[in-house]
């Protein structure tokens, strides 16, 4: 392995075994269960300055972890010291860097390295990875550990190029700018504005909210962990696990309603409505407020003061959509202008698009942007694609979560990699590759199942369906049902190749 810091020049070459993209928790779980396989011939791409992905990008104000943190952690590293049921961005960011010091990741890590095309060299059975700055990588296995959730998503609003006031979006949050006193705006009322908005509608003079489709917002159950609780879990083996334990079954027990049995939601959904009405006293917002969805068709979200916050005298919510953004101000679909001296965008990111950037290239020319832009974003249990040997999706395509905890499915992946690494160096292979009717029979499957469910059903749109409208972002079902599957790669599920073979291609 080269030093780090010895590769800075452009046209430079670094070689390993394994090239991982990204530091969030799958690029550093995949580095990791490497190093605890007793491996050091890897290398990770990182295009910050930082580790931590989206803990690290996202420091908007009451940014926080939605899924209890003794979940959203790896049950081989346990934090005993959650301060919070749900932990805030600066926690977990603390959480993945202690691993990194653990593991003595930080020298395997190219910081400023963001990749931009990968390529396939079916000769030499290599992927050759490129990054900005024209820097070459070379390994033989690609693990992409990007996730969906870092290209934010600004709408293009007409006439935002006239706009002089401040705009930015919650991911690339603008400390700089005191919020004090001004006429805000913020576009969207996802996951994220429902963190941040109650944050800054104390601070601002006028908040006024632009809202699309309402969500479905839950009372969020989060308190301090007790330090009792937090020395019996240091002391007492076993005790942190069950805990685990139990919330994993809890979480896990909210599939039944999204996959087929949406009457379940739907009494779920009158705890929603009892949570509006709780805060919100003015009829006419209580009915903005209020989706016509079932509950699940869009995420569901977590917030005790959210509403609230929409309920106070110097908050405005529209939902007439926006007609034009001038100068200093924005007009709705009413036609109704209101003054803005900064916009929030609260739109969320790329998800179902999210590689259309890219540029990754496999066998016989083989282009994925265009593929999946063509065909969906196929893949064989989230991980493996027909056509792009050795490479390998964490938390991939048809493997996010609605209703427990994504980490555990980064662990069931991280795994399964693994062993398709250890089948390939086993047999004196080159590479492997996924069969096309491995492929099409996951595809078929969960696709059908996909069908029933409450994405599908619910009567909404949504960031998990792709331009056609078909699902590519949710696991349809129990996540342990998802862990049986990925124990071990099913070698009848692919072909592996050998050097003559990758020579003849």
């Amino acid at each position: 392995m080269t030093a780090p810091g010895a590769i800075e020049e452009a046209g430079a070459t670094e070689r390993a075994t394994v090239v991982i993209v990204g530091t969030g928790f799958s690029g550093l779980g995949m580095a990791i269960q490497l190093r605890k396989a007793g491996r050091d011939d890897f290398v990770i791409l990182e295009k910050a300055d930082d580790i931590g992905g989206t803990w690290r990008d996202n420091t908007y104000p009451g940014c926080a972890c939605d899924v209890q943190s003794h979940m959203y952690s790896f049950s081989f590293e346990q934090n005993p010291d959650w301060s919070r049921w749900f932990s805030g961005q600066q926690e977990i960011w603390a959480y993945l860097k202690r691993l990194a010091d653990k593991y003595d990741l930080w020298r395997f890590i190219r910081f400023g390295r963001e990749m931009v095309s990968a390529r396939w060299d079916a000769d030499e059975g290599l992927w050759s990875v490129q990054d900005t700055a024209g820097r070459t990588y070379r390994g033989r296995f690609l693990v992409s550990g990007v996730g969906a959730l870092h290209i934010p998503n600004i709408p293009r609003l007409p006439g935002i190029e006239h706009f002089q006031g401040t705009a930015f979006h919650s991911a690339n949050w603008d400390h700089d700018y005191d919020l004090r006193g001004k006429r805000v705006a913020v576009i969207g009322t996802g996951a994220s504005a429902v963190q941040f908005v109650p944050e800054i509608a104390p601070l601002v003079g006028k908040l006024t909210v632009f809202q699309r489709t309402p969500p479905w917002v839950l009372p969020k159950p989060d308190r301090p962990v007790p330090q009792w609780m937090r020395t019996m879990f240091r002391t007492v083996p076993g005790v942190q696990r069950l805990v685990r334990a139990g919330l994993y079954w809890m979480l896990e027990a909210r599939a039944v309603g999204f996959n087929g049995h949406p009457w379940l939601l739907k009494l779920a959904s009158k705890i929603g409505e009892r949570h509006i009405a709780k805060a919100v006293k003015d009829p006419q917002l209580r009915a903005k407020l209020t989706p016509d969805y079932v509950m699940g068709c869009k995420r569901v979200l977590m917030s005790n003061d959210y509403y609230p916050a929409l309920a106070r005298d110097n908050v405005e919510v529209v939902d007439s959509g926006i007609a034009e953004v001038r100068a200093h101000s924005i007009v709705d679909g009413a036609g109704v202008e209101h003054d803005a001296d900064a916009i929030v965008y609260g739109t969320g990111f790329h998800v179902t698009d999210a590689f259309d950037h890219l540029s990754i290239v496999g066998e016989d020319g083989r282009d994925l942007a265009k593929q999946w832009a063509t065909h969906g974003m196929q893949t064989h249990r989230g991980i493996c694609v027909e056509g792009f040997p050795n490479l390998f999706f964490l938390l991939g395509p048809n493997t996010g979560l609605g209703h427990n905890s994504v980490v555990f499915m980064i662990e069931a992946q991280i795994r399964y990699v693994l062993d398709a690494i250890r089948l390939v160096e086993s047999n004196g292979a080159l590479a492997l590759r996924v069969r096309p009717e491995a492929q099409e029979a996951f595809q078929r499957d969960i696709q059908r199942r996909l069908a029933k469910g409450v994405w599908s059903t619910g009567g909404c749109t949504s960031y998990y369906l792709d331009a056609q409208g078909v699902n590519r972002t949710i696991w349809p079902g129990f996540t342990w049902r998802y862990y049986l599957q990925t124990r071990s790669v099913d070698p009848s599920e692919f072909e592996l190749v050998q050097p003559a073979a990758a020579a003849v291609r």
